[in-house]
Parts: C-alpha cells; sequence; structure tokens
C-alpha cells in the first residue's frame, strides 16, 4: 500500500438501522478502490467487513470492522458499524475517532427506530455527516419517501445533491447535481463517465441545483452575496458545500445501489471532495484542555484506543487512532492513561481481518498492533517522554443482567478468566460478584449482547455457560419499637461452663440509615471487653434475616442492662446472648420484606408515550413526570428493580427499537403483602432444597 499524507486521509464511520447495507456499501467502495477484486454477499458470509464466524452466522455486524478503500489518491478509513442497540458499545467508540459519517437509509422503509437512534448518538459527537438513501433498485423504493422520513423524523436540514434516474427495477443511475452530469452503473470498478441528464429529468435537476447552491452559499457571509449579485461559480459551490457539511449546517443527500454498485463512486468523490480530512477536522484537545493536538507526523505522539479483540491464539489486537505524531513499531510507549510504559510491537493497517504491516501510523490514521500488555480501550498511548491524555470514550451503560455459571463443574476458575478476556474486548460488558447471593452477574446492553459474548466463550476457549435471572438483593427491616427483651445464653457440661445475658431495646430508623448499636450498660453488668461480642453476635443475626433469610438495615440496638458470670462467660457466650435478644426482638417488631427501586429515565418519540405509561404502572411503577428533549418524550419513573430485569426487551417491543432508558438505584421500599409472601416462601423452599 502507498504512503498517505494526513491531508489525503478520510476517516469515515458508517451508521444505520440493521439491514440498510451498511456493509455491502463498504464491500462495493473497496471494490471500486481495487482493495477487492470482487465484491462479497452479506447472504454468502464472504464479506470484508463481516468476518467473525458469529457475524456470518447471523448475517449481521456485530463488531466494528476497520477497512481501506483507495480512490483518486485518497485513503478512506471506512468502519462499519453494529446496527442494533447490542452493541452500540462498538458504535460509540467508532464515532469518538472518525471524522465524518454516513448515514445508511432503506429506500424501501426510509428511516427506521434503529436510524433514529444512531442519529441521536451522532449527535453527540456534532460529526459532518451524509445521508446515503441505498437500494433504490427494490420494489417499493422511494427516493421521495425516504428523504421525507429523514426530514421529518431526523429533524434534518437536508441538501440534495443526487437525483436518482428511475425507480425499482428501472433504476439505472444517478444525476449529480454538483457536476450536472449522470452516472451510470459502471463497468465493474472502472470509473463511471460523465453523461448527459436524461431530459425527462433536467427541469427537475435545474431546480433542485439552484436549491443546492443557495444552501452552499448560505455557509459563507461572502458567497451569500455573490449569490444574491449573481451566479457562483463550480469552485465557489463546492467550497460553501465543504464549509456548510463541515459546520453541520446542512446534511447531504446522495442515493444508490450498494448491490448493483450504482451511485458509490460518486459517494466516495463527495466524501473526498466535500468532507473533512484530520487537518480539516475540529482540533482534538487533551483531556485537562491545556493542549491542542495537531495533526501532524512530527508533533507529539498521541494516540487514542478504540477497540481491542482478544484472539486464543495471536493475542490481544490493539486498535488505535493517531491524533498527532506517528506511532511507530517496536518502540516504547507510555500509556498515559495508566502511567505505565509499554513495547509498541508490530503495527499494521487492518482491512477487515487482514492486516497489512507497516513499519509506522502516521498522524489522522487508524492502525492496529498485537499483544499489548496493559493498554485498553479507551485508553492513550503516547510518547514515552511527552506525556499526553485524550478524552476518553462515552460507553453507554449496561440495561440487562443475568447471573452465569459454568456448565461443567470445575470450571469456576476458567469461567472467571474466561469473562475477563470477554471484558478486555468488549468494555460494555461488565462483570461483577454479587456478595449477597453469591451469583456471579454478567450485564450488557442487551439478552442478543450477553448471547454473543456467550456464543464467543464457546467457540474461542471451549467454555460453555448457562444463564438465568439474578436474584433481587432485597432486604429486611422492622416497623415497630420494642423495649426489654433478654437474650440469655447458658450452658453447662462439667468444667467449665458458658454463660452470658443481654438485655436490649430495638428501635427502626429512617430508611438507608443501616445499623446503630448503642452501648449504655452502667455499671459493668456486661464488662467492657465483652461488649463487642454482643455486637457481633446482633450484627450475624442481621446477616441471616428474619422471615425471608435476606439481610436486616435500618435500626437501632440499645444494649442497656445484663449479667456475667467470672469464670464461665466468654466472648462467644455473650455473641451468642446477643444474638438471641435480637432474634427475639425482631420477631415482635413487625418485620417487613424490602425492595429495590430504581430512578428510571426512558427516551421514546412521542407516539409511544401513552404505552410507555401504561407498561410502567403495570409493573408497579410510579411516573414522575414527562420532560421534552427536542423531538422526544423523557419519562421519568420509579420502579422496583424486580420488575425490570427484562425492561430492555419489553422496550424493545413496545416502540420497535426506537426508545432508550437507563436506571439508577434509589432506595428500598416496603413490598406488598401479597408479593411479599410469595417471595418468602419462595426463599423458605430454597432453603429447604
Amino acid at each position: 500500500m502507498r504512503e498517505y499524507r494526513t491531508e489525503q486521509i478520510r476517516n469515515i464511520g458508517i451508521i444505520a438501522h440493521s439491514g440498510a447495507g451498511k456493509t455491502s456499501l463498504i464491500e462495493a467502495m473497496l471494490y471500486n478502490g481495487g482493495t477487492i477484486e470482487r465484491m462479497g454477499k452479506v447472504d454468502d458470509g464472504n464479506t470484508v467487513a463481516d468476518y467473525a464466524p458469529d457475524e456470518i452466522a447471523r448475517k449481521t455486524t456485530i463488531n466494528c470492522s476497520v477497512c481501506i478503500g483507495e480512490w483518486n489518491g485518497h485513503k478512506l478509513n471506512i468502519i462499519d458499524t453494529p446496527g442494533a442497540e447490542d452493541f452500540y458499545g462498538d458504535l460509540a467508540s467508532v464515532l469518538r475517532v472518525v471524522d465524518a459519517i454516513v448515514v445508511v437509509v432503506d429506500a424501501t422503509t426510509g428511516v427506521e427506530g434503529g436510524t433514529e437512534k444512531v442519529w441521536e448518538i451522532a449527535d453527540k459527537y456534532e460529526l459532518p455527516r451524509l445521508i446515503f438513501i441505498n437500494k433504490m433498485d427494490k420494489e417499493n423504493a422511494s427516493f421521495e419517501n425516504a428523504l421525507a422520513s429523514v426530514e421529518e423524523i431526523l429533524d434534518a436540514r437536508t441538501a440534495v445533491m443526487q437525483l436518482p434516474i428511475g425507480k425499482e427495477d428501472t433504476f439505472t443511475g444517478v444525476v449529480d447535481l454538483v457536476q450536472m452530469g449522470a452516472f451510470t452503473e459502471p463497468d465493474g470498478n472502472k470509473p463511471t463517465p460523465q453523461s448527459e441528464i436524461p431530459s425527462e429529468l433536467e427541469a427537475q435537476a435545474e431546480e433542485t441545483r439552484e436549491q443546492l447552491i443557495e444552501v452552499a452559499a448560505e455557509s459563507d457571509d461572502e458567497l451569500i452575496e455573490k449569490f444574491f449579485e449573481g451566479e457562483l461559480t463550480d469552485e465557489e459551490v463546492s467550497a460553501g458545500l465543504r464549509t456548510g457539511i463541515s459546520d453541520n449546517q446542512f446534511v447531504p443527500v446522495i442515493c444508490g445501489s450498494a448491490l448493483k454498485n450504482i451511485g458509490v463512486q460518486q459517494l466516495m468523490d463527495t466524501l473526498i471532495r466535500c468532507f473533512p480530512s484530520p487537518v480539516d477536522a475540529k482540533p482534538i484537545q487533551s483531556a485537562d484542555g491545556e493542549t491542542t493536538l495537531e495533526a501532524s507526523p512530527d508533533a507529539p505522539t498521541a494516540a487514542l484506543v478504540f477497540k481491542t479483540m482478544a484472539d486464543p491464539f495471536t493475542g490481544r489486537l490493539t486498535y488505535f487512532r493517531v491524533y498527532s505524531g506517528t506511532v511507530k513499531a517496536d518502540t516504547q510507549i507510555l500509556n498515559s492513561t495508566k502511567g505505565e510504559n509499554e513495547r509498541m510491537g508490530k503495527t499494521s493497517f487492518a482491512n477487515g481481518k487482514d492486516l497489512i504491516s507497516t513499519p509506522q501510523v502516521g498522524a489522522g490514521d487508524i492502525g492496529v498492533t498485537i499483544k499489548l500488555g496493559i493498554t485498553q480501550t479507551g485508553d492513550t498511548i503516547c510518547n514515552a517522554d511527552a506525556s499526553i491524555q485524550l478524552p476518553g470514550i462515552d460507553l453507554p451503560k449496561p440495561v440487562i443482567s443475568f447471573a452465569i455459571r459454568p456448565m461443567s463443574e470445575g470450571d469456576d476458575e476458567k469461567l472467571s478468566t474466561t469473562l475477563a478476556r470477554m471484558v478486555e474486548e468488549d468494555p460494555v460488558f461488565e462483570v461483577r460478584r454479587d456478595s449477597e447471593t453469591s451469583q456471579l452477574i454478567v450485564s450488557g446492553l442487551g439478552e442478543l449482547h450477553i448471547t454473543v459474548v456467550r456464543e464467543r466463550m464457546k467457540d474461542k476457549f471451549s467454555l460453555e455457560t448457562e444463564i438465568e435471572l439474578p436474584k433481587i438483593p432485597y432486604r429486611e427491616t422492622i416497623r415497630s419499637r420494642v423495649n426489654g427483651i433478654q437474650g440469655r445464653y447458658k450452658r453447662q457440661s462439667g468444667g467449665r461452663g458458658q454463660f452470658g445475658d443481654v438485655w436490649i431495646n430495638l428501635a427502626p430508623l429512617e430508611r438507608n440509615s443501616g445499623f446503630e448499636f448503642v452501648n449504655n450498660i452502667k455499671g459493668g453488668s456486661i464488662p467492657r471487653n465483652f461488649i463487642p461480642a454482643v455486637e457481633k453476635g446482633i450484627r450475624e443475626a442481621m446477616g441471616r434475616g428474619l422471615i425471608a433469610g435476606f439481610p436486616v438495615v435500618d435500626l437501632q440496638i440499645d444494649l442497656y442492662d445484663g449479667k456475667h458470670h467470672p469464670v464461665d462467660s466468654s466472648d462467644l457466650a455473650f455473641q451468642i446472648a446477643g444474638s438471641y435478644a435480637f432474634q427475639e426482638a425482631a420477631s415482635q417488631a413487625n418485620p417487613v420484606l424490602l425492595e429495590p427501586v430504581m430512578d428510571v429515565s426512558v427516551s421514546i418519540p412521542e407516539q409511544f408515550v401513552g404505552d410507555i405509561i401504561g407498561a410502567l404502572n403495570s409493573k408497579r411503577g410510579q411516573v414522575m413526570g414527562v420532560e421534552q428533549a427536542g423531538k422526544r418524550q423523557v419519562i421519568q419513573a420509579i420502579v422496583p428493580l424486580a420488575e425490570m430485569l427484562r425492561y430492555s426487551i419489553d422496550l424493545k417491543s413496545i416502540t420497535s427499537a426506537r426508545g432508550s432508558f437507563t436506571m439508577e438505584f434509589l432506595r428500598y421500599d416496603i413490598v406488598p403483602d401479597e408479593l411479599a409472601q410469595k417471595i418468602i416462601e419462595a426463599s423458605k423452599t430454597e432453603a429447604e432444597e
């Protein structure tokens, strides 16, 4: 591969709803640039971008994939992204390191739920974007309807740069309104020659071009003055388009058919002509805001790791974007995020699963290396003598959790090791041990996310697992005050005996107050050295629970009297006496079951508000309010955790994947009596088993 200067590079992310044709579009771009000799197909499992076994089997993108397209003296780093929200961790990583995005819209369906969601995520990064209306050759394809859905649902100010020639099975090419020429299906991957605009489209092309020129002129004060005084030159129109696109003043719209390779060369031309190189892109600052990085190979080196992949044979693959300087092979580097040095091994460019060896990766480019020891997704690598830390990656939070265990006994250690490898590869996938339920909990962005991780554990590391919904970490507490309760322990079996006697008062505390132990012993009725044993016995009894085996919280113990024996009293005796006193007092104090309650925020299109509120009410939720956020509605609610375990699945079903939610722990509340009895019975049955 030839060397490219920074200004000759374009870093482009491809995003869309699943099935819109992202991967097929990339395949056509690679074919046009000569990277591949023939176009593969998703259905045949032979595309460059979707190469992982699970992607081939499911016929959908699961991982982001870096591909290289060369076109007209430029290098296009094209990154495929998952369309399913279960894998939006990779989407967030890609959007962090590209300079522009292409949003693929299916001409037969228009904007779908996934398109709307990825568009919202892209909004956070303020990236220049382009709409490619794909599948213009399919039945029911409509450029006009798809364009209308973009303007209405995405609330985008569009600038039409192409018109389709024909529709459905008569779709044969596109009219480029900048060059004012027609381009039909190319002969293989040879550049398509420009031809005359069909006569039936001339009037529409002239009218739409005028609109395009006006939009381009509005991007610059000097251009708008020239526009009102007379005509703009083609160079001035292109300059206005570049400025407007880079500043996100409007979104250009073009069309084509990825499978037939119609309009794809014109897309590549547009990306080179109108979209920013790393030199022209919005400057990035260091995390502390003190340094603005220069996209120059001679500047101090700083690169961001945006993807790691675990491989049982080659080790860890680390993908990085160089923002300044040059990352060279076989050199010492600093991981400034962790403050530790590493040895950079072999460096390569990635084209799907293939690695193209290179001695260095320059500013603005994207590279990959193998077997870095400590560096993970979101870390910055830089010169060992010039520490720079870049802003990290804002990853989505998990929304669903399961308890996981190995299918085979004795694989517990292997499970822990393998899960750690999976977390390295996918930082959105989380693993934790629940100390209360003793379950190993895995969390992700959806049920499919967890399923894919488990499949990879089986395929890569020969580890089969099974999952179930996690146990709810219930609590128990009391509602009444009880005074004057005795706990007495006395044993005599020849020789030295055991004796401890305590008197306590028990009182409830406000929710989330924890446990308070008050020592009011006067006159030495219980020697000072035995007081900690009393508290220990009470705490242990609280941990065993009262009615369903869950920890007891939010109460006060007042230890006010007791007796001891100069020979037979011991720590153990007073520990047992304390536990007896607590159990007796708590049984009289109106014990109840508590459940964790979550603060839930649901973001949805307005038409789903009624359905979502109804669904939350059915889950014992309490809706606290509804707020407008752009074109979406955000519902704030308080819902028990037990009702939210599969909510990501429910929300996707109700909103056709157009909704999203977050939740955080809020407090513990009393479980309704009828439900509490079922939980208590289930707990007793489990204990007996």
